[in-house]
């Protein structure tokens, strides 16, 4: 779908949600943060500003010297496509990474305000000849700098490096966002309501960002970056950047299953650093499966189905099986948990609800219908899902496709 030009970052993006996210990031490292515009003007309001910087910024001339600073360092970051790390005006390093869409700079998530061990003590004279046109009080601002915090370089790329990663997000809420205005255009363009509504949820699903799955994920990232250096952190990073790309793929693609259960691995992989051993997993499909035919984001759905409404109600959490099987010329992947059960109404309630059902995850009503009618579109109404349980004794769905004789190839 084409992206309008023109729209600003405010326009595209709710300030609350780009608010909570700057706080959330704040808190998390102990920076001070701020989201500003194309222009550097802040949209936001600032987080965790140090008394210096409130007080430079406190008279004109060193507020437009600060937003200057701060729109050339998105600016910066926008040019690299990567984050930054930077000396404002008045010396001290501050940290940028660019907001951008479609080759457009809609702005920067911009923090920092600290001080690195090896500017010693040549960081004061530095900052009273940044500022010392602005008429501050010489003492004051030389008591302002001893409440700065010295930040290792290192600490500070990293912090970069997690702004990064974050910002990606921003830009994915702006794409649903833009996508679900774009659909709505379209739905009162078009008389087949009916038919827009199949072909356009399905890219909904796809673009749609769960903040209840989000704002977790990336408290994990945080804490894990500012309490431990590196592995599990780094392992999460890689996972969190392989399930996005994949998340950009085509809607409409087939992959095998093999890819897909990497995919849902990633997505598991994430989920246990949140939920902990609450929640255990095991993945037992056959080898001759792998090669299989399946179309993109099948499993992923029915899995955070399975932990929002049958693991993450249930105090001491559960366990989520998938398995693999062949019956009667068809092939079949089961996925079974041990959560709160479903009952016969819901799962009738599923098959007859084609319209989106209000709940915390995105799979409620929509993804699963969505998942059985792509099914059904591509292989016709013998294939699908079919889901069987009992309340307070876990779930069971069950995907049938037509099975394939594929050449099996040694698998390094």
């Amino acid at each position: 779908m084409q992206v309008h030009h023109g729209l600003t970052l405010a326009d595209i993006v709710n300030v609350k949600v780009l608010q909570e996210i700057q706080d959330k990031f704040s808190d998390a490292t102990g920076l001070a943060a701020v989201i500003v515009d194309s222009a550097g003007q802040p949209i936001t309001i600032p987080s965790n500003f140090t008394r210096f910087c409130n007080y430079v910024r406190s008279t004109s001339k060193g507020l437009a010297r600060c937003m200057g600073s701060d729109d050339c360092g998105g600016r910066m970051a926008a040019s690299l496509s990567r984050p930054s790390v930077y000396r404002c005006h008045a010396g001290l390093m501050d940290l940028g990474a660019p907001i951008s869409l479609n080759q457009q700079h809609l702005g920067g998530f911009l923090a920092g305000q600290v001080i690195l061990p090896q500017d010693g003590e040549n960081i004061a004279d530095e900052v009273l000849k940044g500022v010392a046109d602005l008429n501050l009080n010489k003492e004051s601002v030389l008591g302002m700098l001893t409440e700065i915090r010295v930040v290792p370089e290192e600490r500070v790329r990293a912090a970069a490096d997690l702004l990064y990663i974050m910002t990606n997000y921003i830009v994915e809420i702006a794409m649903a966002n833009i996508v679900q205005k774009q659909l709505m255009d379209e739905l009162k363009a078009k008389a087949d309501l009916e038919k827009v509504l199949r072909e356009t949820e399905l890219k909904a699903l796809q673009s749609q960002v769960n903040p209840h799955f989000l704002f977790n994920t990336l408290n994990t990232i945080a804490r894990l970056a500012l309490l431990e250096e590196a592995p599990r952190t780094q392992e999460v990073v890689y996972a969190l950047s392989d399930l996005l790309r994949n998340n950009l793929r085509n809607i409409d693609e087939m992959i095998t299953v093999d890819e897909e259960v990497r995919y849902i691995q990633n997505y598991l992989l994430i989920q246990k650093m949140r939920f902990g051993d609450r929640i255990q997993t095991t993945i037992n499909i056959p080898e001759k499966l792998l090669d299989q035919k399946i179309p993109v984001m099948t499993l992923q759905p029915l899995v955070e189905n399975a932990i929002i409404h049958g693991l993450e109600p249930k105090r001491d959490g559960g366990t989520i099986e998938i398995a693999g099987d062949i019956h009667d010329g068809q092939y079949e992947l089961i996925i079974t948990d041990t959560g709160i059960g479903i009952t016969k109404n819901q799962i009738e309630h599923i098959f007859r609800n084609e319209k989106r059902v209000a709940g915390k995850g995105q799979t409620t009503g929509l993804g699963i219908i969505n998942v059985h009618k792509r099914i059904q579109h591509y292989f016709g109404p013998q294939c699908g899902l079919e889901i069987s349980g009992k309340q307070n004794e876990g779930t069971i769905v069950k995907i049938s496709l037509p099975y394939e004789m594929v050449k099996q190839e040694a698998r390094l």
